[in-house]
């Protein structure tokens, strides 16, 4: 396992201003181009097929709530917060929150994925929150629509910030794979929030805690190389999957100033997510002056994380650098362990 701080080496991380460095980022996004297919059928199958035994799911210690309804379908977050004799002084306080968003391929998947992840951080004081969303293989949607629900999600928690006794200004989102993908677009896209909601409560979180996450869908003007290889990939096909043009929902491409802390778990030998993608994400949101921090783990491949892997090593690895994160946020106070 390796940590890559971005802020210490922007400048030795795909460069823009060689041929050989022009070259490894046209390589890397032509790679990522093949991820939203990639997707689609791994996660689907890897994923999916273990996690539509877990749908609906089986959360009988968090606390049920319906945040959105489509016509017949109501969508539910599950609820888990902090009870007062696990963590002092937190019961009437106006704690953090974290939202999870499943992965799956925008395909399938389930809100148990995070389960343990949210226990824990319920135990150190947060309101955490796993959220369900829209997929194809139960709604017939497009990725654009998981993009509306996880921006309808974070929204329904500010709003009810005073009822979940929660800070407002200190909502993280978080999620893997496809789930870490609209985590970032609610934060960076200023469109698809739905008409219906109060524009005047942000849909925006204010941090991310991200797990192998796809963050770019369509061509870096940097690397004008790609376009060939993208004719190759089709790009119709990605748009039609994706529902808009696939800009629109590529978190690259929306990067900008100022923008809240993020922290990003991948591995290094993800084929779904190449993790040369990441790097390039995490490499340009530093050079614009926000914190971005990328672990990066040697050999490991997509889904790594999950606690459902016979070895928890590094799902233990990335919870305690996830709880020092948001401990460092002062989103929860120190700890001696991580268990």
């Amino acid at each position: 396992m390796q940590t890559y701080r971005v802020a210490d080496s922007a400048t030795d991380c795909l460069g823009l201003g060689t041929q050989a460095s022009r070259t490894a980022v046209a390589q890397s996004f032509s790679i990522a181009f093949a991820l939203v297919a990639m997707l689609s059928i791994a996660c689907s199958t890897s994923c999916g097929q273990e996690n539509a035994r877990n749908y609906p799911p089986s959360l009988p210690d968090a606390r049920e709530q319906v945040y959105k309804k489509i016509g017949d379908v109501e969508l539910k977050l599950y609820i888990y917060e902090p009870k007062q004799d696990q963590v002092a002084g937190t019961a009437n306080a106006n704690r953090a929150a974290i939202v999870f968003f499943f992965g799956g391929g925008w395909t399938s998947g389930t809100p148990e994925q995070f389960q343990h992840q949210a226990e824990h951080l319920a135990k150190r004081g947060m309101v955490a929150i796993l959220a369900d969303y829209r997929v194809k293989s139960r709604h017939q949607v497009k990725a654009v629509s998981c993009v509306q629900d996880a921006k309808s999600a974070i929204r329904w928690v500010r709003e009810h910030a005073k009822d979940l006794r929660v800070d407002p200004n200190r909502i993280v989102a978080s999620g893997g794979s496809a789930g870490g993908h609209i985590a970032a677009c609610a934060l960076l896209l200023d469109e698809f929030d739905e008409s219906t909601e109060d524009a005047k409560v942000s849909s925006k979180p204010n941090a991310l805690v991200l797990y192998n996450p796809a963050l770019i869908t369509a061509p870096v003007k940097e690397a004008p190389e790609i376009e060939a290889q993208l004719r190759k990939q089709n790009i119709d096909t990605i748009a039609q999957r994706l529902g808009v043009e696939p800009e629109r929902l590529s978190p690259y491409h929306h990067l900008r100033k100022d923008l809240p802390p993020c922290i990003i778990f991948h591995g290094k030998a993800d084929t779904t997510v190449p993790y040369l993608t990441v790097e390039a994400f995490a490499t340009r949101m530093t050079e614009l002056g926000s914190s971005c921090e990328l672990v990066g783990y040697e050999g490991a491949q997509h889904g790594f994380f999950n606690y459902s892997r016979k070895d928890k090593k590094a799902y233990e690895d990335t919870l305690a650098k996830t709880d020092a994160f948001l401990t460092k946020l002062g989103y929860i106070s120190a700890v001696e362990t991580v268990r």
